[in-house]
């Protein structure tokens, strides 16, 4: 009997991979068993299952760190999760790793992000008993919340590379691993691209003891910090930097929070933003009849709290504000 196109690419593989990778043949598997796909390993379908959800799609308007940029080019939490899997696929790659599970989990790293990027985290993490994690909520997502509340039923492996990708738990494979470094080198640089662009820094503030260790330009830098990552951890069944490129990467980011992060004119709209979000929990925990259908399951099964976060949490940032306009401002003084 001849094998099918799955089962070849599992051979290729498990023949093919180093031996610190995660082969899809040796995947923990899904919480609800599913019957194999003829033409896809199972960190493929988790591919597709996360690229083809609607919160994935919802990516392309949240706010990655500038709120309703003027121009095309400032990144989204959509280019930025590219970007993310863009790293971490080359990383893979060069170390021999599976490149399906990196890329799956890149993909739904960042799935449970609020409306308004971290102001929006910030303010659910104050309202929600236990607080609120985009890492625990971008689980939630695609355990919980996709497909009408069945979820997406993706493989362990997955799951785990998603939860863990910040926060003090770690993956158990490689793969999940590179994601938690490649998310960092993807936003820090990013985000300097932007502030340059926004005229809040300038190339000349990045400090020079950083930018002789990581290079001068936004490609240098995210070319040295990946080949570091890559050239340290090589036959090494851990993913590494070197103490020079851990060190610089470090004072990169204490840079960038001090001057782009915490900056009032980068961040000059983020209280209005957070207040919007306070007082849209506030409608709806008062009245949660006027959530839609597809969350009063989660408000009888979870409670009124949770079911306001899971809404409030999946939205864009326009939806956001058209639904503070909605339940806030008189119809007769919309904005047409």
């Amino acid at each position: 009997m001849s094998e099918t196109i799955r089962e070849e690419q599992e051979m290729l593989e498990l023949r093919n991979l180093s031996p610190f990778a995660c082969p899809a043949a040796r995947s923990q598997g899904r919480r609800v068993p599913l019957e194999d796909c003829p033409t896809r390993t199972c960190f493929q379908r988790d591919i597709d299952r996360i690229v083809h959800s609607k919160a994935f799609r919802r990516l392309k308007h949240k706010t990655q760190v500038f709120l309703e940029p003027e121009g095309d080019h400032y990144r989204t939490r959509m280019t930025h999760t590219i970007e993310v899997a863009r790293i971490a696929r080359t990383i893979a790659r060069s170390l021999r790793l599976n490149e399906d599970l990196t890329e799956a989990a890149a993909y739904g790293h960042d799935l449970g992000h609020t409306p308004f990027g971290h102001a929006g985290e910030r303010v659910l993490d104050e309202i929600m008993p236990g607080g609120f994690r985009h890492n625990e909520q971008s689980l939630r997502v695609v355990d919980c919340l996709e497909q009408d509340g069945e979820g997406l039923n993706l493989t362990y492996e997955v799951r785990r590379g998603i939860l863990c990708h910040t926060g003090p738990d770690q993956a158990e494979t490689l793969e999940g691993r590179i994601l938690r470094l490649a998310d960092k080198i993807a936003y820090i640089n990013h985000d300097i691209d932007d502030a340059i662009r926004g005229k809040i820094i300038y190339p000349m503030d990045i400090p020079l003891s950083v930018s002789q260790v990581l290079g001068f330009t936004h490609s240098e830098r995210i070319n040295t910090l990946t080949v570091d990552i890559i050239r340290s951890s090589a036959g090494k069944n851990e993913i590494l930097q070197s103490p020079a490129c851990a060190r610089a990467m470090h004072e990169l980011r204490e840079f960038m929070f001090e001057f782009v992060y915490r900056n009032p004119v980068a961040k000059g709209e983020e209280g209005k933003a957070q207040d919007m979000l306070r007082r849209l929990f506030e409608y709806y925990a008062a009245d949660p009849d006027k959530l839609p259908p597809e969350f009063q399951t989660i408000r009888i099964r979870e409670g009124v709290e949770r079911a306001v976060c899971d809404y409030i949490s999946g939205m864009t940032d326009k939806y956001a504000v058209e639904q503070f306009g909605e339940a806030f401002i008189p119809k007769a003084w919309g904005v047409k």
